[in-house]
């Protein structure tokens, strides 16, 4: 068996563990979601802007709160992720709140097998391309997924942070992407003593990747900010410092977090 496949699947694996904590933790408070909450957060629907009418289709959306909150919005959503359990979940959220939504499950490298329509706007957010070995064949995906004049926003975590080591204290991984990281993951970031357990595979980006990535499909970049804070509470020891806003007591604002890029497909 190819050594990536075998990677996804042991990723897909330990997503499909997550799903079920996920869904039921207080991380993603999805009984709030369910009763009206949005889960998107203000930088993405600033940079987005109005999506009422548009077609989104959400890369790597995991059970879907995002995308049904942009669905909520008024947009005609369409999620991909890789693992079943969660497209499942998506699925069943989407039909508890009576919105109609298309999900598939599927390697996000794979969305054109599987996908012919292009969209409005592609987005993608919060911990994704760090599962994705290569950025050139993503970024085929998203540009051929864009109509002329269409929008792609990612927003994710700092590539910086996540040079850092486990405990976030000190430089522990490579910046660039020189190898593939192997971890034995216990828990999960909604809840660190969940009975969860397995191999993940990651790799690390660096901006020169993600651009050249981008810009070698013909995409021309209109956004690119940086954060320092993060919007969630997934890092170990992180302290909030303001409204929904974390931090690590030991660097505080003196190291980036988060970073937003908007790119548009040429018409």
């Amino acid at each position: 068996m190819d050594k990536t496949k075998e990677q996804f699947e042991a990723n897909q694996a330990l997503w499909n563990q997550k799903t079920e904590v996920h869904r039921d933790s207080d991380f993603y408070k999805n009984e709030a979601f369910l009763a009206g909450a949005s889960s998107l957060n203000d930088e993405e629907v600033e940079a987005i802007g109005d999506v009422s009418g548009k077609s989104l289709l959400h890369l790597q959306c995991h059970f879907g709160q995002d995308t049904l909150s942009f669905a909520r919005m008024g947009a005609h959503v369409t999620g991909v992720d890789l693992s079943n359990k969660s497209i499942d979940l998506a699925k069943e959220q989407a039909k508890k709140i009576g919105i109609d939504a298309h999900f598939v499950c599927c390697n996000v490298l794979d969305t054109r097998k599987h996908l012919s329509e292009q969209f409005d706007i592609v987005f993608t957010s919060y911990g994704t391309i760090g599962w994705l070995p290569d950025l050139k064949p993503w970024a085929e995906v998203v540009q051929q997924s864009l109509k002329p004049g269409g929008m792609f926003v990612i927003i994710d975590f700092h590539p910086m942070l996540w040079s850092l080591d486990d405990k976030f204290e000190q430089f522990g991984y490579p910046y660039f992407n020189r190898k593939t990281i192997i971890e034995d993951t216990e828990g999960t970031y909604a809840d660190t003593e969940a009975a969860i357990g397995g191999k993940s595979y990651s790799w690390n980006h660096s901006f020169a990747e993600l651009f050249e990535s981008l810009k070698s499909q013909g995409l021309t970049i209109e956004t690119f900010n940086e954060y320092d804070y993060s919007n969630y509470n997934c890092f170990p020891n992180v302290k909030e410092f303001a409204q929904g806003k974390w931090r690590f007591p030991q660097h505080e604002d003196r190291i980036p977090y988060m970073y937003l890029q908007k790119w548009i497909k040429p018409i």
